[in-house]
């Protein structure tokens, strides 16, 4: 399947009062056309900033994406572009969906005229052509009475209802990569499945793929193809969905699908992964999670593992995979959280 996005050896850094944060080292991955691909990892991991930088949307005042990094897309670097080339990518070509609808939306503005100015502005409709289309959009993401609540604020909607307001927004130009960076974490759970069902319908419709930022493993496995973990600025991880789920070869893999919650689990207490995420300002010699890891080895403290390839489409960075290593199995609660809730990780409805 041909990828539509790459990116390659991505290192981006922050200058802070403090020194030099290393928050994206050595970043490699691409979207293949019409597929979801979730990354997912603990918060400070390195999710957003990676696919802000996609965006160009990083703070010019203290970020720098360093040289030789690529964001590769329609056959140029999106890293080596100037604003104004990015303002006629953004929203047309690429569109954004963030956490907090509220942070947006122009409060003083008819959710309709938000909605009609990309189209303005990218496609060069008229604004009798672009309303017309903002309605059609609104009838697509489901919000009801679309014809009486175009005319109305931001405020006067509920969050799911705001939330799905940014996705006919996101979605106005027909866009060939659209990024959700949490797009539900701030929404109850019964509206969070509503916008997962929206999202995953109107992908087929439209024929976009989706990066899908989140911390929430349940909610990957309802969405996503395939699954890249991030870690320390990393990723430690990358396959399908049922091969993260169904075997899991990195460490912190083990931690993210242990820690889960999970309704038939006897267990008396949630499992949490030790220790916390690397300080990035002196990123650690080694491997970043060697010091969290309980099956690290001497050489993880020294090296840092290459990508192992387990298969065609999964690989993972740890030196467990070595030749050399030990034979190291999956700890109990990953078997059992598996054992445990037949059907839930695999995509394709099996048990």
């Amino acid at each position: 399947m041909k990828s539509i996005l790459t990116v390659k050896d991505l290192n981006i850094s922050f200058n802070t009062y403090a020194g030099e944060v290393k928050a994206i080292r050595g970043v490699n991955f691409d979207l293949k056309k019409g597929e979801t691909l979730a990354i997912v990892g603990e918060s400070g991991s390195g999710k957003s900033v990676t696919t802000k930088s996609i965006m160009r949307l990083l703070p010019k005042s203290n970020s720098e994406i360093k040289k030789g990094s690529q964001i590769l897309f329609d056959g140029r670097n999106l890293a080596d572009l100037s604003d104004k080339e990015m303002q006629k990518i953004r929203g047309r070509d690429i569109s954004m969906i963030f956490q907090d609808p509220m942070t947006s939306l122009n409060p003083t503005m008819k959710i309709g005229k938000q909605i009609a100015e990309p189209l303005i502005k990218h496609q060069k409709f008229s604004k009798k052509q672009a309303m017309e289309r903002a309605l059609e959009l609104l009838k697509l993401v489901g919000l009801p009475q679309p014809e009486r609540r175009i005319k109305q604020y931001p405020h006067q909607f509920s969050g799911g209802q705001r939330q799905r307001i940014v996705i006919a927004i996101a979605l106005a130009c027909n866009p060939q990569v659209l990024i959700a960076d949490e797009p539900t974490t701030a929404l109850d759970v019964t509206i969070q499945a509503q916008i997962l069902d929206l999202m995953k319908n109107l992908q087929k419709k439209i024929d976009t793929s989706i990066i899908f930022i989140t911390h929430d493993l349940g909610v990957v496995a309802n969405v996503a193809d395939r699954v890249a973990v991030m870690y320390g600025g990393r990723i430690v991880e990358v396959g399908t969905v049922d091969e993260i789920f169904y075997n899991p070869q990195h460490p912190y893999t083990w931690g993210l699908i242990s820690s889960m919650p999970s309704i038939d689990a006897n267990d008396d207490e949630l499992f949490v992964i030790p220790g916390s995420p690397p300080d990035l300002l002196n990123p650690p010699k080694g491997d970043a999670f060697a010091v969290r890891n309980r099956y690290a080895m001497a050489i993880d403290m020294e090296e840092e593992p290459p990508m192992f390839q387990v298969s065609e489409t999964h690989y993972a960075a740890t030196w467990l995979l070595h030749p050399d290593a030990p034979k190291v199995e999956p700890p109990e609660a990953v078997k059992r959280r598996q054992r445990k809730t037949p059907g839930v990780y695999n995509t394709k409805g099996e048990e």
